[in-house]
């Protein structure tokens, strides 16, 4: 077993590929002075703006940080807001060239307004049909040739049209016969799509839904991550609750509790994506499942500490690891 420096000094020889839901938020900072005349609610000073990648882009962005190679595949609009999304990723050194451009549905734009440090309101916009016809067929057809010359695939779901079963059911196997690691963000609706994946890292309420099971206690967690086990015939499960850490399920050893390592949360936003990038590098590296779970739950300690969508770097989680223990 390789001591933690190690493995992080291996992260820029992973090759990953992204599948999933590719997203833009935009941010509009403002300030709150009056009540509007013309409804109960704060009108808001635009004061400044930004946007910055979200969804499976965002865990690209986290990977590249991390010193991985990436390719990204799923839809865009052919909008503004997709050349923008493109252009994005591209500056990132973000492989686009599985992509595909759909005429027939928009970019995915989350706008956060924002005042005085709180969420005043989020605007969607967005087709959440499954993507089908001639875009589907690309999309599979470029994962079958990519496939191959990756060390692993990572499926970025939040319900927006590209993760879906038929897919699944064909790329799961492949991947997974090739000898590739599989890892899954899930969508709370979708988890009998992710049968036989190598690991899948819930958050407590989607590992609730996805089981029936309450977890109020230790009890309840460990119903829940022996069920998702046995149900997915996955290698391992990682299910993250926020300020009580995490916990990681693997066959035939006990569950591990990893305690949260945050010093104080700013913003959640895209904690999830930067946890699943750490977790899969880590397992390409030569991680044990309990070593990539420790990697990832530092990382996403990390990231909360940051306002907005953010990354963090292999530096940042090697001096945050340093203060608990020795790196090897």
């Amino acid at each position: 077993m390789e001591g933690f420096g190690l493995i992080l000094d291996k992260f820029d020889r992973a090759r990953v590929v992204i599948l999933g839901d590719l997203i833009i938020d935009q941010y509009i900072w403002g300030k709150v002075s009056r009540i509007s005349p013309e409804a109960p609610i704060p009108v808001v000073e635009v004061v400044r703006e930004n946007f910055s990648l979200g969804g499976a882009a965002n865990v690209a962005n986290n990977l590249k940080a991390l010193g991985a190679s990436v390719e990204i595949c799923g839809v865009v609009g052919d909008d503004s807001y997709g050349g923008m999304l493109l252009g994005m990723l591209k500056e990132k050194g973000i492989d686009t060239r599985l992509v595909v451009k759909d005429p027939d549905r928009p970019t995915i734009l989350k706008t956060r307004i924002i005042a005085h440090k709180q969420q005043v309101v989020r605007v969607d916009r967005e087709d959440t049909r499954s993507l089908e016809g001639e875009g589907l067929a690309r999309m599979k057809e470029h994962l079958q040739e990519t496939i191959p010359n990756v060390d692993a695939m990572i499926l970025e779901d939040y319900g927006k049209g590209v993760i879906q079963e038929g897919l699944l059911s064909e790329i799961i196997p492949m991947a997974r016969g090739l000898g590739k690691i599989v890892t899954v963000d899930p969508k709370r609706d979708h988890f009998p799509f992710y049968k036989g994946v190598t690991a899948i890292t819930p958050n407590r309420l989607e590992a609730e839904e996805a089981t029936g099971i309450h977890i109020s206690d230790e009890k309840g967690l460990h119903e829940a991550g022996a069920r998702l086990m046995e149900r997915l015939q996955c290698d391992a499960v990682l299910i993250t609750m926020g300020d009580q850490g995490m916990c990681l399920f693997k066959d035939g050893e006990p569950p591990l509790k990893i305690p949260a390592r945050a010093r104080e949360v700013y913003d959640v936003s895209g904690a999830g994506d930067t946890v699943i990038a750490v977790f899969t590098s880590a397992l390409v590296a030569g991680a044990t499942f309990r070593q990539a779970a420790m990697l990832s739950n530092v990382a996403g300690g990390l990231v909360v500490e940051k306002l907005g969508t953010a990354v963090v770097t292999r530096e940042e989680i090697r001096a945050r690891m340093e203060q608990f223990a020795p790196l090897g």
